[in-house]
């Protein structure tokens, strides 16, 4: 579908809108370059905050190289106080979603602010008309596009920067969508776990009498026959979160967008596939925290046509000594068997092998209380929490 669509929205005279402020849908490539560029601005205070690559930014909001925009519809929306910008939104809405949960929800997402709650109305307002008017009756987020991609807002653990695809706000972004009338719909977790912390002996013990009683074997991906391989992880993904809140299983498309987009920083040593007398059941993959490369660049890979942020990112990425766990997931009929422990207790073993020092579990959904024990029987801390909001329409 197409990213902009011509619908109305609210003017400037809504009376949930500053009269001061005006909202209007992103038309031409300048504005998207604004909508892009605006939280370098908003967060140039923020010692935690990653800047993301603009380049990265423009791809994303490509409906030609973004593979969610083959069934999802994306409105952006800019807010100017005169002159000034002063905050942004994306109505999105998703077919798949509402036909996977029988739902007429739909999202906003890209969302950033001023400290200031009458024009956080009035984007979240803009948002919601958009939504309404598509005949929806539920608004949730932020997602930036899906439960698949960035999700949620931070609420606590703001003294450290985001781990590689997560997403970080400034604090005072709770009181402001609170203040639109949003509520908790859902919270994520996330877990700090040092590479020295050291399993319980219990827990190790049983680990490895399943993994000989149960045949248990887990390799490395095989890099040289990749395609196969994605194959096999996203009939594990799917299978394992179809019943998760929120999720929506990803397209072939999206699969293999996902995967070509890691490759580039997965090491094969912690991209584990677990096989049951041969079967392929379960997959953890742990990649290098990107983010401590990132932030070198400041956004941009080139300055005046010369590759100073490629090269600070190069360098940048030589240093990088956390991890981030993306996903761990077991198939239907293969879980509550242990292999969830195996598979953190090898990549922990493979990180301090590796050198890194420790890094980021996340996320999970808080009231999934066998993943959650699992994660912290390994030594783990809960270290951030992301809120996930609604409000009906």
């Amino acid at each position: 579908m197409a990213l902009h669509a011509e619908p109305p929205h609210p003017s400037p005279s809504s009376p949930t809108m500053p009269s001061d402020v005006q909202v209007t849908p992103v038309r031409s490539e300048a504005e998207r370059m604004q909508f892009i560029r605006l939280p370098f601005s908003l967060y140039k205070s923020d010692p935690h905050w990653v800047p993301p690559l603009e380049m990265e930014r423009r791809d994303f909001l490509d409906p030609k190289k973004n593979p969610f925009f083959e069934y999802g519809e994306v409105e952006l929306f800019l807010a100017r106080r005169g002159t000034e910008l002063v905050g942004r939104i994306a109505a999105i809405r998703n077919p798949r979603h509402m036909e996977i949960h029988g739902t007429q929800e739909g999202f906003f997402g890209l969302f950033e602010c001023v400290n200031d709650a009458g024009i956080a109305r009035a984007l979240v307002d803009t948002a919601a008309a958009w939504l309404r008017q598509r005949g929806l009756d539920t608004l949730l987020g932020p997602a930036n596009f899906s439960s698949n991609q960035d999700w949620g807002l931070l609420i606590d653990g703001f003294d450290s920067p985001p781990a590689v695809m997560m997403p970080h706000n400034p604090p005072y972004y709770l009181a402001l969508l609170e203040a639109c009338g949003m509520t908790k719909a859902k919270d994520l977790y996330a877990f700090e776990l040092s590479s020295s912390a050291q399993p319980p002996e219990k827990v190790v013990r049983i680990s490895e009498k399943i993994r000989q009683r149960d045949g248990v074997v887990v390799r490395p991906v095989d890099m040289k026959n990749l395609d196969a391989e994605v194959k096999r992880i996203r009939d594990i993904y799917n299978s394992a979160w179809e019943k998760n809140w929120g999720f929506v299983p990803f397209t072939d498309a999206e699969f293999d967008h996902l995967a070509k987009e890691l490759k580039t920083v997965v090491r094969p040593e912690l991209a584990l596939m677990a096989e049951v007398r041969g079967e392929p059941v379960a997959f953890s993959l742990t990649v290098p925290d990107a983010n401590q490369a990132i932030r070198a660049a400041n956004g941009r890979l080139t300055t005046f046509g010369l590759p100073i942020g490629l090269v600070k990112l190069a360098l940048a990425s030589r240093r990088i000594n956390r991890l981030r766990l993306i996903i761990l997931g077991i198939k239907e009929g293969y879980r509550r068997r242990g292999l969830d422990a195996i598979l953190y207790l090898d990549t922990l073993r493979t990180a301090k092998q590796l050198g890194y020092v420790g890094g980021e579990i996340s996320w999970t959904l808080e009231d999934n209380h066998l993943v959650n024990r699992a994660i912290e029987s390994m030594g783990a801390q809960r270290s951030k929490t992301y809120r996930v909001f609604q409000r009906a329409l």
